[in-house]
């Protein structure tokens, strides 16, 4: 788990804010803004307990979660993959805020039993409160909000294309950010009171962070989208072998007439060793470049930068997070079939290609 510093920021607001309530309530003095502070840590402790809820449910899945991150404006639980089917995304998305519900109901019964102008009876009251914030707020139907993975879930399963769903639910949470940022206007105007700079001020912050999230997640979702149709084969450039020894000219000479784009460094048996470098290679001036070997502008091939042909998808996309390198050496049975640079799959993931 990581709480970010920013979450000082907010508990520091919230208990200047209602320290104040609390001390119209209980009349406590000073101890008021302790007991408000409290609250801003049950707030935050709903939050763990709803993204933990959340995380249980994705690793029931089999699905590795990196780790629980707290930030202003709530938490994160970072699952490292996409859920599979649009029922599981259903129930990763709904646990959270099912969980945060039970919680509010059971510390509402008990504040039943409890005087509410008791110091346990305020605690109770503040749990309730928080946890039925943190699940009903998280239950509009909008992106990053579980409510917006729900309709995303829901229109997944409909129409049997994730990306749908992702832009629908993306929308639905720029829609709920400008519905934020205009509800302390619209208050204002409907109660015929003047309008509180603080609620303007909240409205802004929570809007914006509302409208990049969902934005984030439908530029997210539209990257996941292109990620079945990242092949190797495709995305291999031409290659040309030569022996290490070669003069940097004679082979690119070699190259433009076999219409290659890559140099791969071979040994006397035709292993490759290493690629060559194209920025290496440009910095060679022109004189140079007859007596300049290959092998000293190229860069090693490890085990780690040798990608089968076949790779699809998935599968390719988690060979490369393993072993993130600029160019990687694609091979097939009769060995060396081109070079995939990550520039490229990086272009063919944002659509540039």
């Amino acid at each position: 788990m990581y709480v970010t510093p920013s979450w000082l920021i907010v508990a520091a607001l919230i208990t200047l804010v209602y320290g104040g309530i609390v001390e119209g309530r209980l009349a406590l003095g000073a101890s008021s803004y302790l007991l408000a502070f409290v609250f801003a840590v049950l707030l935050y402790a709903s939050v763990l307990v709803h993204e933990l809820a959340h995380s249980v449910v994705a690793r029931m899945y089999g699905l590795p979660v990196r780790r629980i991150v707290l930030y202003v404006l709530g938490g994160v639980s970072e699952i490292e993959r996409e859920a599979p089917t649009p029922g599981r995304e259903f129930w990763i998305a709904f646990s959270g805020p099912l969980f945060s519900l039970i919680l509010a109901a059971g510390a509402f019964g008990l504040y039943q039993f409890a005087d509410p102008f008791s110091v346990v009876g305020e605690l109770l009251f503040q749990l309730w409160i928080a946890n039925l914030l943190v699940g009903v707020f998280n239950l509009l139907p909008g992106l990053p909000l579980d409510g917006g993975r729900l309709l995303r879930a829901g229109v997944w399963k409909a129409t049997g294309r994730p990306l749908a769903g992702s832009v629908a639910a993306a929308w639905g949470g720029r829609v709920l950010a400008l519905v934020v940022v205009a509800l302390p206007f619209l208050l204002a105007w409907s109660s015929g009171g003047g309008l509180s700079p603080w609620a303007v001020v909240w409205g802004l912050v929570l809007g914006g962070f509302m409208w990049m999230g969902a934005t984030e997640s439908l530029r997210a979702a539209r990257v996941r989208d292109r990620v079945p149709g990242l092949s190797a084969r495709e995305l291999a450039r031409p290659a040309l072998a030569v022996l290490s020894d070669t003069p940097l000219a004679e082979a690119e000479r070699r190259a433009r007439e076999a219409g290659a784009e890559e140099i791969v460094v071979v040994d006397s048996d035709g292993t490759a060793t290493s690629i060559v470098h194209p920025a290496s290679a440009a910095a060679i001036v022109e004189g140079r470049r007859w007596r300049v070997p290959v092998s000293s502008v190229a860069r090693a091939v490890t085990g780690g930068s040798l990608v089968p042909v076949d790779l699809r998808g998935e599968e390719l996309l988690a060979v490369l997070t393993d072993h993130p390198l600029p160019e990687y050496l694609v091979v097939d049975g009769a060995g060396v079939y081109g070079v995939l640079r990550a520039a490229d799959v990086n272009a063919a993931m944002s659509g540039r290609v």
